[in-house]
């Protein structure tokens, strides 16, 4: 792994993909990629400055013996874009993506993200419910199992997410649902959180 990072950093590194001629911002710094493993994610503001990044690094690849896979290339756009072709394949353009376990959007729209992060999260809560209902366990123990295994999977990869005020009260409501279930409160009865 640390082998292909170190391929990854010298290819954008001689393809001249640095942070210096980056134009798009993010935490202070200028990025127009991100490398996981041997997982590449180029970024750009224009379709033109987007083909000569991915050009590029396709030009530099080939140096050190690898080569881009077109199928398993994809393009996600904001706006609209003409169909794309290298070396007389196409390259398909997709609305969505998955990276790093979670779907980045064209419209950068995190909702349907979050909504499958809190399903995923009730699925693993309703899983330890014959632990929870157990009388054998002791309440800072299944606490402790709720913050371990259930919130974990919630929040994993939130960093990206653009939170609504929709969305934090859904996440809100979910943290509420896990408290009264661990503690067997209905969620009928009127009781104050």
């Amino acid at each position: 792994m640390a082998e292909t990072k170190l391929l990854s950093e010298y290819i954008m590194r001689n393809a001249g993909l640095e942070e210096a001629q980056a134009r798009i911002k993010i935490a202070r710094r200028n990025i127009n990629n991100l490398i996981y493993a041997d997982d590449t994610t180029l970024m750009a503001e224009s379709e033109e400055e987007l083909k000569s990044l991915l050009t590029k690094e396709k030009v530099e690849s080939e140096k050190v013996g690898l080569k881009l896979n077109i199928r398993k290339t994809k393009i996600v756009v904001s706006g609209p874009i003409t169909s794309w072709q290298i070396d007389g394949e196409t390259v398909e353009t997709v609305s969505d993506f998955i990276f790093l376990g979670s779907k980045i959007t064209a419209d950068g729209d995190c909702s349907q993200e979050i909504k499958r992060h809190l399903l995923l999260g009730s699925k693993v809560m309703t899983k330890l419910d014959s632990i929870l209902k157990s009388r054998d366990i002791t309440l800072p123990t299944k606490v402790h199992l709720v913050k371990a295994m259930v919130f974990p999977v919630v929040m994993y990869g939130c960093e990206g997410w653009a939170v609504k005020k929709a969305e934090h009260q859904r996440i809100d409501a979910f943290e509420l649902w896990c408290w009264r279930r661990l503690l067997r409160v209905p969620w009928t009865a009127r009781r104050s959180n």
